[in-house]
């Protein structure tokens, strides 16, 4: 109990919870957009290129003599994982190489780019290890500021054009005919999941955060049979992985987005188990709701 309240009245893990409740809350929301396209790895060819935007903002907060000089990595980041979403979605949609050659293209020069850029910014990679896996002593009131704005900026995007991004998530080409804006849909999704990667960078860190968009959702999707329920009960999930994950990493000397990842794939593993049972005791679905008994005549069938 006393380790609770220690947690609790830290200004530190104060910054550190209500950033691992957003982490939670908003990546899970993304995830769902992209396992339904199939875009599950996304999430780490954006986190790569933020990894850029951290060393670059490294190399402008020392040119400015900023203190620190990672005051502008947040930023950095925000930014440069932005322009490879958009420029990722560009080369998606003209086709002029293949989805997984484009992530590959990110993968590789985000990384090479963050280590240059943060060699010539004067740092070694062992600046970058807190944003590659996630760190709670840089969690920053700006930091915590800025989250905020960007979670509710997802938040809003993501869950107020629910209906439009469902449609173009099931089928593009049905959302091109029913006159959506496919392109800018498609850039919106792309830069609210540039958005999720600086959320999360904080807490989870660059190199695990596409598992707490997208696993959370997997386990849901166990679960649920729509949409809105999975995507509700995956920020439910989320949520209570990265506070569970937050608070063990104050009691032992772990790795917070380590932590939080093994969490998330552990509840993956234990509903997985008892789907079975679950679904099994489950009463049959109405296979046609207009027509009325017809389930009993189902459940009476030999």
């Amino acid at each position: 109990m006393s380790l609770l309240v220690d947690m609790v009245t830290s200004p530190l893990m104060q910054r550190a919870l209500i950033a691992a409740v957003l982490v939670g809350a908003v990546a899970p929301v993304m995830g769902t957009y992209l396992v339904q396209r199939r875009l599950a790895l996304l999430g780490d060819g954006i986190g790569h290129m933020a990894l850029t935007g951290v060393a670059l903002g490294w190399l402008v907060g020392g040119a400015l003599e900023l203190t620190p000089h990672d005051a502008l990595a947040v930023p950095g980041a925000v930014v440069a994982s932005i322009i490879g979403a958009v420029l990722i979605e560009v080369v998606r949609e003209r086709g002029r190489t293949s989805g997984d050659v484009a992530l590959a293209l990110l993968f590789y020069g985000g990384i090479a780019g963050g280590v240059l850029l943060m060699g010539i910014a004067g740092g070694t990679t062992a600046n970058l290890t807190g944003y590659l896996f996630g760190s709670i002593a840089t969690v920053t009131l700006t930091d915590l500021w800025l989250t905020i704005a960007l979670a509710v900026t997802i938040v809003a995007l993501g869950v107020g054009l629910r209906p439009a991004l469902f449609v173009l998530s099931h089928d593009e080409e049905f959302a091109r005919a029913s006159g959506l804006p496919v392109r800018l849909l498609n850039v919106v999704v792309a830069v609210l999941a540039a958005l999720t990667v600086s959320v999360a960078m904080r807490i989870v860190g660059v190199l695990l955060v596409s598992a707490l968009m997208i696993v959370p959702v997997a386990t849901a999707q166990l679960l649920t049979r729509s949409f809105r329920a999975t995507m509700t009960l995956a920020t439910a999930i989320g949520v209570a992985v990265s506070v569970s994950g937050l608070t063990i990493t104050y009691a032992y000397p772990l790795s917070p987005g380590a932590t939080i990842v093994v969490l998330a794939i552990g509840v993956f593993g234990v509903v997985s188990l008892v789907r079975p049972m679950i679904v099994r005791r489950r009463p049959a679905a109405d296979p046609h709701p207009d027509v009325h008994d017809d389930v009993e005549l189902v459940r009476e069938a030999p």
